[in-house]
């Protein structure tokens, strides 16, 4: 079906319809299915149905036909003698360029525009316009088709810059809709995004290896409100802040082992470990143990809630690719909360710490339960999502540690 292009609906009132109908779709899904949902995938899926494809025009690709028409005296030049309501047979050349992209926009108008005289037609594959041979002059012909063209090219630049516009405010747009159901569900509802674990860092407890016991251990504190909606189980989440923390700390014992490497040198995997337990354990309430079993193997280092896993630790020595990727499979055995919190903690013996560090970065993207990276901390450290298994909508809170401690 033919239409005439730039000349039928306002380009802000599509865009904008078009964003009223996502956006009103995360108003219309169940209150469960946002609660669980994998946010980032969700987010993702709801970006693409909003943001819209420029018109891209295949100049490279036109093409020219020919054929004889019958035209209105009214289109001819001045100076041709024709009689006002007769039509003469002319030479008309249609020139076909063929367009990708959400063609919808060729029917809208931009709020910048150009106006020209010459019609342009547009169907599903192609645009097309025609020039008429009244002087049997090629150069005049050519002239025709350019100056439409690049009137053309000119009104679509003003579309696609409106587009882009749009399409750049698409996932803040998204994520604002999603924050804002969010909240409304759990005011209504009374379930919290994440249910703190708030496991408290002890006062006066200094981070260096001669650890006095603290005085004073805060019980940890978790909130549990109860939820009514079918299918969705509230489930305890350390605290972001606490577990950077804990991190920090861990990183601070690996960055003294690199320090000291003759002290080190020599330790099997556990005496590593306790040196990091003997850090963790009196700075935060909870326990910190080490070789303590869970579900489906043993963890090295560990802080539990109840009867859950809080936060989880593998400490390994580096024995390459599949040994680190076995690891971080192994650690993920452990864990079951959505929003859980964990860390690979990799001894590197290898002299070339920086082809380790490369072969760590490629590896973990390969790992088939990886969602995606979130930062990096240092050169050394970073912190990435990934997934329970067999579950997308459950992200781990993954950060990759190594420390160079040389043989």
């Amino acid at each position: 079906m033919n239409f005439n292009i730039f000349a039928e609906e306002e380009l802000r009132a599509f865009l904008e319809h078009k964003a009223h109908a996502v956006l009103s779709g995360i108003e219309q899904e169940k209150d469960d299915y946002l609660l669980n949902v994998n946010e980032d995938d969700y987010l993702q899926f709801k970006t693409a149905a909003m943001s819209v494809d420029e018109v891209i025009i295949h100049g490279e690709h036109i093409h020219a036909s020919s054929a004889e028409r019958m035209i209105p005296a009214d289109l001819f030049p001045r100076h041709f003698y024709v009689r006002p309501g007769e039509s003469y047979k002319k030479d008309v050349i249609t020139f076909h360029i063929p367009v990708s992209g959400n063609l919808e926009l060729l029917k809208t108008i931009p709020s910048r525009r150009i106006i020209w005289t010459m019609p342009v037609n547009a169907n599903q594959t192609e645009i097309s316009f025609d020039v008429i041979n009244f002087q049997d002059d090629a150069a005049a012909i050519v002239n025709a088709k350019d100056q439409n063209l690049r009137n053309i090219m000119q009104q679509l630049d003003n579309v696609n810059e409106e587009v882009k516009q749009f399409n750049a405010q698409v996932e803040s747009r998204v994520k604002m809709a999603m924050q804002t159901r969010k909240e409304k569900i759990q005011k209504q509802t009374g379930v919290l995004a994440a249910l703190g674990v708030p496991i408290r860092k002890s006062s006066n407890t200094p981070a260096t290896f001669a650890v006095p016991a603290p005085q004073i251990r805060k019980k940890i504190e978790v909130t549990k409100p109860a939820v009514h909606a079918t299918g969705f189980i509230p489930e305890p989440a350390l605290d972001s802040s606490t577990y950077m923390e804990i991190l920090c700390l861990i990183n601070d014992v690996g960055k003294q082992f690199e320090r000291l490497p003759s002290i080190y040198k020599g330790k099997e995997e556990e005496h590593l470990r306790d040196h990091i337990l003997m850090i963790l354990e009196p700075n935060f309430t909870g326990s910190a143990t080490g070789e303590t079993f869970n579900k489906s193997g043993k963890t090295d280092i560990l802080l539990r809630h109840e009867s859950s896993n809080v936060f989880i630790a593998e400490c390994k020595f580096w024995k390459g690719a599949k040994s680190f990727t076995d690891a971080v499979s192994q650690l993920l055995g452990y864990l079951t909360w959505r929003d859980s919190k964990a860390a690979v903690v990799i001894f590197v013996q290898n002299s070339d710490f920086t082809q380790v560090l490369e072969t760590v970065r490629h590896e973990i993207m390969r790992h088939p339960n990886y969602l995606k990276f979130v930062r990096a901390e240092d050169e050394a450290w970073s912190i990435h999502n990934v997934h329970l298994n067999g579950d997308r909508n459950r992200i781990v809170n993954l950060a990759v540690m190594l420390y160079h401690l040389p043989k």
